[in-house]
């Protein structure tokens, strides 16, 4: 069975194609415009074991909020795609995740039912150029499109850096937990309602 998602999307402001398989072995290629968050999305799929393309044309001379936003949107359509109505997988996962000062909890539930619990704050606002009070909104806009109860929280940690990559290796980490194909399932939606 293929679980591949690809999605196209394009507005004013961003033009943007992802291509994931999750049931790859976390090779990526992305291209943002913005180091960081190149960055923090190759980390994303090498933890969460998912093959990503992502490609992004964003109107970076006015900022950087729409393109981190909309990436967020277009990647979780495209893993909701791959997902294929959410049938046969784990759904729930969970991360602990440490980086040296800093530690970072996620759990999710894809349950088609989205929410975000955010517990995150930074030091600083900014990294190098990129700022910091655009994390919330990535992660926001993907839960809201993969269709994920999502609930990440920062225990305690120092450096912007580190809270920031612990947030995304613990999404990833507890992703891949939640796609993960569950044979007990038997190829069905794992709720009593009989669909996500």
């Amino acid at each position: 069975m293929s679980r591949v998602g690809e999605v196209v999307r394009n507005t004013k402001e961003t033009q943007i194609r992802v291509r994931v398989d999750l049931d790859g072995t976390g090779v990526s290629t992305i291209t943002t415009g913005i180091g960081f968050f190149d960055h923090m999305l190759e980390s994303f799929a090498r933890h969460g074991g998912i093959d990503l393309q992502v490609e992004t044309k964003g109107d970076l001379h006015i900022d950087m909020h729409h393109t981190v936003e909309d990436t967020g949107i277009v990647l979780g359509q495209a893993i909701n795609q791959a997902l294929d109505g959410f049938k046969g997988i784990r759904r729930f996962g969970h991360a602990y995740i440490p980086m040296d000062e800093t530690l970072t909890r996620c759990a999710i539930d894809l349950s088609n039912r989205p929410y975000l619990i955010w517990k995150s704050s930074f030091k600083t606002p900014k990294i190098g150029e990129f700022d910091t009070e655009l994390f919330k909104e990535f992660h926001q806009a993907f839960a809201f499109n993969v269709g994920a109860c999502v609930h990440l929280e920062t225990l305690y940690g120092d450096n912007s850096h580190h809270i920031a990559e612990s947030g995304f290796k613990a999404l990833a980490r507890a992703l891949r937990q939640a796609v993960e194909l569950d044979p007990k399932t038997q190829g069905h939606a794992p709720s009593t309602k009989g669909v996500l």
